[in-house]
């Protein structure tokens, strides 16, 4: 049986796998920092939360320059945002800024869902404030992985709209002492922690660009936690439908930064966008992939509940 305990503060989830928190005030959206236990083998997150959410963008056409008072890159900002050019079309930074957010939670046979809206307040002329967005998160009994989704109700008509958010999370270190490896599978690469000792910006290394005619099969990407000085289990946070993801960063700026932006497409007003990913511990490649291949193409999550009850859940492209 799942258990669920929920204060003022944080709503704590313990599935008999894993355990985890949401935070309802402070630094909010996705799963807390620290709170993510694999109880197996003791492991746990090692950045500031998983599937945090940032903002709405739009990407700027190459050589751009930074408008007053928006989005900066290059520069002084090179080693944060790169040489990538982009403006914001709404605000604020929902994990930062919006303080304050009020999850409902239905609890089911086998399985525990978390949801929250919010709606961005601040516009970027020419664009106004008002997009919803919405988070999903669900449980299973007795699994070592979560489901996580985002989706976004558009106010705006936007010839390329971005969601960032964070996925899996960032990961706080010191001098790569904490993990052992990163794996990105887009790249079906593998680098070694000490790759991220120094400072490097996103555009220089290991910069993901979603491109037409080379949609990875999988979109993850993954840590490897020390646990007790030695390397444990993988930590992985897996974009389901890979052709959502249109921008990644995995680069180093005092912590190894994971950004990720979905979508990058023309929206009308009205219009929905989302992505869904699951995120859990495993003990290698091969059982990740096998995570990833068995839910491969949601886009959402959809509950059916009544009342406080959750009665169903499955994902949907």
């Amino acid at each position: 049986m799942i258990e669920v305990h929920e204060t003022d503060e944080l709503i704590e989830i313990d599935n008999g796998a894993i355990k985890a928190a949401v935070r309802k005030r402070g630094y909010v959206s996705g799963i807390a920092a620290g709170t993510f236990v694999d109880k197996r083998t003791g492991a746990r997150d090692l950045g500031f939360g998983l599937s945090i959410v940032d903002f709405l963008l739009e990407p700027l056409a190459e050589g751009a320059t930074p408008q007053p008072g928006q989005y900066r890159f290059g520069g002084d900002y090179r080693r944060v945002h790169g040489d990538i050019p982009k403006r914001y079309v709404e605000g604020p930074q929902i994990c930062t800024q919006a303080r304050e957010l009020n999850w409902r939670v239905w609890r089911g046979e086998d399985a525990v869902a978390l949801r929250t809206t919010f709606t961005w307040t601040v516009g970027y002329p020419p664009y106004r404030a008002g997009s919803v967005w919405e988070q999903t998160l669900v449980f299973p009994e007795g699994t070592r992985y979560c489901f996580s989704a985002d989706r976004v109700r558009s106010a705006n008509a936007c010839p390329s709209l971005v969601l960032r958010i964070d996925m899996p999370g960032h990961i706080k270190h010191t001098g790569g002492r904490e993990f052992e490896h990163v794996y990105l599978s887009y790249f079906d690469l593998t680098i070694p922690s000490t790759e991220f000792v120094l400072d490097f910006p996103p555009d220089e290394r290991f910069l993901y660009r979603r491109q037409r005619d080379r949609i990875p099969r999988r979109f993850y990407r993954a840590y490897q936690v020390k646990v007790s000085g030695r390397p444990g289990p993988w930590l992985a946070g897996m974009t389901l439908d890979p052709a959502t993801p249109y921008e990644a960063w995995c680069h180093q700026r005092g912590y190894v930064c994971m950004i990720q932006e979905v979508w990058g497409r023309p929206v009308r007003r009205g219009d929905v966008l989302g992505a869904a990913y699951l995120l859990g511990w495993f003990d290698d490649r091969a059982e990740m992939d096998a995570a990833y291949d068995a839910h491969r193409g949601w886009n959402f999550l959809e509950l059916t509940t009544r009342g406080s009850e959750l009665l169903s859940w499955k994902g949907v492209p």
